[in-house]
C-alpha cells in the first residue's frame, strides 16, 4: 500500500487551524476540552488569589486615601485663592479710603459739579460694584464690632446706646470691615 493517492481519488486534507484563513473566525470546535486541574496548581492558585485579592483591596484602600487627600487639597486650595483674592480686593479699596473721604467732603461743601461729579459718581458706582459697602448713619445703635467711639454723651432721648452723629463712615467688603464708623455716642442717662 502506497501513500501516494490513486487516479481519481481525492485526497483528505485535514485542517487543524483555529481561524479560517478565508473569514478570519474561530472555527467551531476549536478550543480543546480543559484538562482536570492538578490539586497541587489548584491550591497555588488559591493561595495566589487570596493574596491577590488582599493586594487589590490594599490598593484601593491607598487609592481612595489618595483620592480624598487630593480633594481636600484641592479644596484648600481654592479656598486659599479665594482668600487671596479677598484680601487684595480689601488692600487696594483700604487705599481707596481716603479719596473717598475727599470726596464726601467736597460734596458736603458743594464742590463736586460738572466733570468732577461724573468721576466721582463713577469711581462710586464701580467700588461698590466690587462689593464696597458704606455704613454709619446717626440714629442707628450704637455696635462695637463696626463703630468707633469718638465722644460719648448722656441724652434722656435715648433708650439704648446709639451714634448721635458719624464723623467719619465706616466700609465693609462682604461680611469684613475695613475700616469702623467714628461715631459721637450718646447714651440713656441712669436715673
Amino acid at each position: 500500500m502506497s501513500d501516494a493517492p490513486e487516479e481519481g481519488e481525492v485526497p483528505i486534507i485535514r485542517d487543524k487551524r483555529r481561524i479560517d484563513p478565508t473569514t478570519g473566525e474561530v472555527r467551531a470546535g476549536a478550543s480543546a476540552p480543559a484538562p482536570d486541574p492538578d490539586p497541587v496548581e489548584q491550591e497555588l492558585a488559591d493561595i495566589v488569589s487570596s493574596d491577590m485579592q488582599t493586594l487589590l483591596e490594599e490598593r484601593t484602600a491607598d487609592l481612595q486615601r489618595l483620592q480624598a487627600e487630593f480633594t481636600n487639597y484641592r479644596r484648600r486650595v481654592d479656598r486659599d485663592r479665594q482668600a487671596v483674592a479677598e484680601q487684595a480686593l480689601a488692600s487696594v479699596l483700604v487705599g481707596l479710603l481716603p479719596v473717598l473721604d475727599d470726596i464726601d467732603r467736597a460734596r458736603s461743601h458743594g464742590e463736586v459739579e460738572g466733570g468732577f461729579k461724573l468721576v466721582a459718581d463713577g469711581l462710586e458706582t464701580t467700588l461698590a460694584k466690587l462689593g464696597l459697602q458704606r455704613f454709619g448713619e446717626a440714629g442707628e445703635p450704637f455696635d462695637p464690632t463696626v463703630h468707633e467711639a469718638m465722644t460719648h454723651a448722656l441724652s434722656a432721648d435715648v433708650s439704648e446706646p446709639s451714634c448721635a452723629e458719624i464723623y467719619q463712615p465706616g466700609y465693609r467688603v462682604g461680611e469684613r470691615v475695613l475700616r469702623p464708623a467714628r461715631v459721637a455716642v450718646v447714651e440713656p442717662e441712669t436715673t
